[in-house]
């Protein structure tokens, strides 16, 4: 079984309400091959909600407690992001996931581009926290743009 965002199965999840749907990843769950989770919804958020980076690091650390992620409006909401983590890690292990497909540049899902915690829209090479917690727990992790390379 195939874990995959949940924005990107074309919930209506992503901080500003919309969704990030492919018709790849949709395919898959119409033919239940894959299933669906939204970290940041899992860690308590509602949708929409303010946009947040990682500050100073990237995902890994955030998980090692040398970087945090805060909202544009500077509240930190890393303990949040970090429980998020924990349940779609809880999940994928219990559904066996093979291969995890997260959307780029989130805090919580890229597994290749995070946004540089500048808000300024640049981005760095780095993961977010769940990608990072889940390639720790030794998942595959891609992006959407990787699709082709499972399927």
């Amino acid at each position: 079984m195939i874990l995959v965002s949940s924005c990107l199965g074309g919930i209506e999840c992503r901080y500003n309400g919309s969704h990030a749907a492919s018709a790849k990843i949709r395919k898959l769950v119409n033919e239940n091959k894959a299933v669906m989770a939204c970290p940041e919804l899992l860690g308590g958020f509602s949708t929409p909600r303010e946009p947040a980076e990682i500050i100073g690091g990237t995902g890994e650390d955030v998980l090692n407690g040398n970087a945090k992620i805060v909202t544009a409006s500077g509240e930190d909401v890393t303990e949040l992001y970090m429980k998020g983590a924990a349940k779609t890690l809880a999940y994928a292990k219990e559904i066996s996931a093979s291969a995890i497909i997260l959307k780029e540049n989130s805090p919580s899902c890229g597994s290749g581009f995070i946004y540089n915690g500048t808000f300024s829209g640049k981005k760095i090479t780095g993961s977010g926290v769940t990608a990072a917690l889940l390639k720790q727990a030794g998942y595959r992790v891609i992006s959407e743009n990787q699709l082709d390379d499972i399927l």
